[in-house]
């Protein structure tokens, strides 16, 4: 009787843990690349950044954000489809209400990461309205609260900015 209830129970944790397996990667896009957020001293907050390596998977309704290391180690990943936020590192697995709540944990302030889709190709998102800079400024727009600048576009490099406290700093260099 113990080996049969120890074979269930081998069954059971199994089963259970082919549960909890990466789900497969989204299709979609697929954009790439190396990041850097700095976020400014705020208040009592010291300031802090993040330089990782990304790889940005799937559409703004289901995807995958990868953070690396500059040895290419998986730093964390954040995975996304409707109703369904998480947050993996090495610590484990978890749950966020949205990927506000799940970017500001893994980056240390919120991060519009539907927007990162087409920002990081050098467009204003499609989800709200935007505003071209005028000359002489940068090239870029400003949207949902960030300044979007594209004037080395031609060699990968994007940077958002956002002037509310406290102030973020995103750049990234997308590989082609």
């Amino acid at each position: 009787m113990n080996v049969r209830r120890a074979m269930v129970a081998a069954s059971l944790a199994a089963w259970l843990s082919a549960c909890t397996t990466t789900p497969p990667a989204p299709a979609g896009d697929v954009i790439s690349g190396r990041l850097a957020v700095k976020v400014e001293a705020h208040g009592t907050e010291p300031a802090r950044s993040v330089s990782a390596g990304f790889e940005l998977l799937g559409s703004p309704d289901a995807g995958r954000l990868n953070l690396s290391s500059p040895l290419g180690t998986l730093m964390a990943r954040a995975d996304w489809a409707p109703g369904d936020t998480r947050l993996t590192t090495s610590d484990g697995t978890v749950r966020y209400a949205d990927l506000d709540s799940l970017t500001n944990e893994m980056l240390g302030e919120s991060l519009p990461v539907a927007a990162l889709f087409d920002w990081l190709r050098g467009r204003p998102w499609p989800g709200a309205p935007a505003t071209p800079t005028s000359p002489p400024a940068e090239p870029g727009f400003d949207q949902l609260g960030w300044a979007v600048r594209l004037g080395r576009l031609s060699e990968g490099w994007v940077t958002a900015q956002r002037a509310a406290a406290p102030k973020v700093t995103v750049r990234a260099q997308v590989e082609p």
